[in-house]
């Protein structure tokens, strides 16, 4: 037990006046490290290599596509049932995008945290991509083109509603 006293005691000293769930973080970077093992034993069993390098066109296909499905799953109102046992809603942060709080301690918290972090999120959707490229590169570039397609679509959303703007005011 003096292995969970120990943790506890860099916690409360690491953020005295704030939860901060050091252990549930440290099981979140497990099971990340743990899902790329998984990944890596797939790939092995595939028979599968691991390319060289990542070509151009899919490094900018997929960029696009982890920022767009990292905002849909940390941001978006449809996705909201997924983060609602980590979080309260606050209202509405940008066009079609939610602000919410994180709630709970432990494990609760910290997912909560990962589920409402577009940048934390994006580490595992990159890496599903990555694997994706790997293991099912057709059906992964055709995954990322819709993302970014609905990416590029927003962009001229957001540019039409500003020239609405404009005329009006």
């Amino acid at each position: 037990m003096s292995g969970v006293r120990a943790l506890r005691e860099v916690e409360q000293a690491y953020s005295p006046d704030e939860d901060r769930p050091l252990g549930s973080f440290l099981a979140l970077m497990g099971t990340y490290a743990a899902a790329v093992v998984a990944g890596g034993a797939v790939v092995r069993a595939s028979g599968r290599e691991l390319p060289e390098r990542i070509s151009a066109a899919d490094l900018a296909l997929v960029s696009v596509a982890t920022h767009k499905l990292s905002r849909l799953i940390t941001k978006d109102p449809v996705t909201s049932p997924l983060r609602a046992p980590f979080t309260r809603f606050h209202g509405a942060e940008a066009p079609a995008e939610l602000d919410e709080e994180v709630v709970g301690t432990g494990p609760r918290h910290a997912i909560g945290e990962l589920v409402t972090c577009p940048f934390c999120v994006g580490q595992w959707v990159a890496t599903g991509f990555a694997f994706g490229l790997v293991l099912a590169p057709r059906a992964t570039r055709m995954a990322a083109g819709v993302l970014t397609a609905v990416t590029a679509a927003d962009a001229l959303q957001l540019a039409y509603s500003a020239g609405e703007q404009a005329v009006e005011g």
